[in-house]
């Protein structure tokens, strides 16, 4: 609202004239961290960005009150490194992650029914510190292929419960993580 001119002011209340900016100059993708292709990079500690990646852990806390757990296993690690795996899966499919993405990921491991002793080991090692250690959170995720993460909750659950739970994963990523890239 306009100031009649009869009204004493003072300085600091009277309007001031913009500050003018300059035209930008033409722009150029110079920065270091900038993609220069239309599609996202991918391979191995990339990660598969996604949509409201972060609901995977609300959803993975709903089941860890039902995990089997043995000595030496984490319930912190466990719940971050399945809401990993199931973001990654709902990434690829473009949408953000729903229960099934959460399931697929307890099934592969074994958490929700009882595992045979090689997998329990094997999930010992891979989901150790987790939720505390980036490389370990890349090397877990990496550690499930494309193919896996298409297949049903059902059918995981299945091949895990004939004892097919190494064909699931991937055998190049067996070892503890070393900072280090795995081979593609």
């Amino acid at each position: 609202m306009t100031q009649p001119s009869f009204v004493p002011i003072t300085e600091a209340d009277q309007v001031r004239p913009s500050l003018r900016l300059e035209v930008p100059g033409r722009w150029t993708t110079d920065r270091p961290a900038e993609l220069r292709i239309p599609a996202q990079p991918a391979g191995p500690s990339m990660g598969t960005p996604g949509p409201d990646q972060g609901f995977a852990l609300r959803l993975a806390r709903r089941f860890e009150d039902r995990l089997q757990l043995v000595a030496g296993e984490d319930a912190h690690d466990i719940v971050v490194g399945v809401a990993l795996v199931g973001s990654r899966r709902s990434a690829l499919f473009g949408r953000a992650p729903s229960v099934h993405d959460v399931r697929i990921a307890l099934n592969l491991w074994g958490f929700l029914d009882p595992a045979p002793a090689p997998l329990v080991e094997e999930r010992r090692r891979a989901f150790q510190s987790a939720s505390h250690d980036y490389v370990v959170q890349r090397a877990l995720v990496d550690r499930v292929p494309e193919t896996t993460l298409r297949l049903t909750p059902d059918q995981v659950a299945e091949a895990v419960a004939a004892g097919r739970w190494a064909e699931l994963l991937r055998a190049d990523s067996a070892s503890a993580p070393t900072g280090e890239p795995q081979p593609a």
